[in-house]
């Protein structure tokens, strides 16, 4: 099968998409919407591509292979799981090349103009608590990847579908039956995955950045008490160095950008088991 070519622009980053897997492409289709285009004439920042495995594999048991450019970073992958191989694989690109953004490992909502960044590493229902915030009043910036403008509190949007895992597929179907849901990739590194198309207003905003007003790290954890822990700087910087992504390409920008958010933002550690009460305490304390 011949690949066809796409166009995502996702502002203030755009890709063309190679493609043969049809199923990958009807997910994109409803995942992104009028972003996601035929490729003509655009100019993309990055090129990605993913293609059917040949030979036996179009028939026996079928792969998908991952490429950024001519390169192929990762090992075949089963052709149920295209979207999330791709997903991941866009990460991967952004993370290893871009440079006019510090990036964080992070989820990134804003009420107006104030944002909260939430880093977490996996397993701490960083994406079951954005899904709830993104279908809640909250603005979408980014589920996965926080864009800086270094030696600034601004924020840029970097609007993806929410990637969700395991049970938190689940509760979100049950919270927010009327969303647009990928297939489900079965059997992945990370267990079954599913991508939540953003609501529209978080589309319709996808261009506008936001001021962060806090860094929040949460944990989640079943029958907990809200526990809030206000951070120093040095805690801060700390926990949030540990989600850099790209730290080892901006260098010192990197770093100092960093610095520069701490400086300027509330510093919290949650442990929650309500995404309610979360809410109510960054809504009455955090960005009021």
């Amino acid at each position: 099968m011949a690949l066809s070519h796409f166009f995502l622009n996702l502002s203030p980053i755009s890709f063309k998409i190679s493609i043969n897997h049809n199923k990958t492409v009807d997910n994109l289709q409803a995942l992104y919407g009028a972003h996601f285009q035929e490729y003509t004439d655009q100019i993309e920042d990055y090129s990605v591509a993913l293609v059917k495995a040949k030979g036996l594999r179009r028939y026996f048991k079928p792969q998908v292979n991952f490429y950024s450019d001519t390169f192929q970073p990762f090992r075949p992958v089963p052709a149920i799981q295209g979207l999330a191989s791709l997903e991941w694989g866009m990460n991967w690109v952004v993370a290893l090349n871009e440079m006019q953004h510090a990036i964080m490992h992070s989820a990134v909502l804003a009420k107006g103009d104030s944002a909260v960044i939430f880093p977490a590493p996996p397993g701490s229902g960083k994406s079951t608590l954005t899904t709830y915030l993104a279908f809640s009043g909250w603005r979408l910036l980014s589920d996965e990847m926080a864009l800086f403008t270094p030696n600034t509190t601004r924020v840029s949007p970097f609007v993806r579908p929410i990637c969700l895992k395991n049970h938190s597929i689940t509760l979100a179907k049950s919270w927010f039956p009327n969303g647009t849901f990928s297939s489900i990739a079965k059997g992945t590194l990370k267990g079954d995955v599913c991508h939540l198309s953003p609501p529209r207003y978080s589309w319709e905003q996808s261009t506008k950045s936001a001021t962060v007003k806090a860094i929040v790290f949460p944990k989640y954890k079943q029958g907990a008490a809200l526990e809030i822990y206000q951070l120093n700087q040095q805690q801060g910087f700390s926990a949030l160095a540990e989600n850099a992504f790209n730290f080892g390409i901006t260098g010192m920008q990197g770093f100092d950008a960093c610095i520069h958010l701490v400086e300027r933002c509330a510093l919290y550690s949650v442990t929650y088991d309500s995404v309610e009460e979360l809410q109510l305490f960054l809504e009455q304390e955090v960005i009021s």
